[in-house]
């Protein structure tokens, strides 16, 4: 099983336990030990086993293996080692107190497998067949003002941060 198709199980695995703020880095090009990171957060010691499990079943029932677990004692971080993909599983606090989202850079955005399988497939051949419209006249798009990224991440955060510096 690649690492692209255990990373989709694993993402599909979190979202049927409830896992919350699920993000997913590509970070081939960063390291040769793993492909993907996947950091997931949930409310409960309870909940942390059950996404953990669920994950390792969901993996080995899709025919992949689990290399091991760490932290399932504690449950407030627990680490599943699925050889190319790394999933942590960590409670709110410890999340933000580690900040690994900000290590790996970016998020990349991975659809669950069941989400996949649902969409029918569209065939390559209806292109051809298909016949053309008169062409329309040229309108004018204005520009779609510039996303910041750097907005999307939570200012409570750098606050905590910013004000953990200046006492210090």
């Amino acid at each position: 099983m690649g690492p692209l198709k255990t990373a989709k199980v694993a993402v599909a695995a979190l979202e049927d336990i409830k896992g919350r703020d699920i993000m997913v880095f590509n970070v081939a090009k960063m390291t040769a030990m793993f492909d993907h990171v996947i950091i997931v957060s949930g409310d409960s010691n309870r909940q942390l086993r059950a996404l953990a499990n669920n994950v390792c079943d969901e993996v080995r029932k899709a025919g992949g293996r689990v290399t091991s677990t760490e932290g399932e004692q504690t449950g407030e971080w627990v680490l599943v080692d699925l050889g190319s993909v790394i999933v942590h599983v960590m409670q709110p606090a410890i999340r933000e107190y580690y900040n690994l989202e900000e290590i790996w850079g970016t998020p990349r955005r991975i659809k669950a497998i069941k989400a996949e399988a649902a969409k029918p497939k569209k065939a390559h051949s209806s292109r051809a067949a298909a016949p053309r419209k008169a062409a329309a006249k040229p309108t004018t798009k204005r520009k779609a003002p510039a996303r910041k990224t750097a907005a999307r991440k939570t200012p409570v955060r750098r606050a905590t941060a910013r004000a953990l510096t200046t006492k210090a």
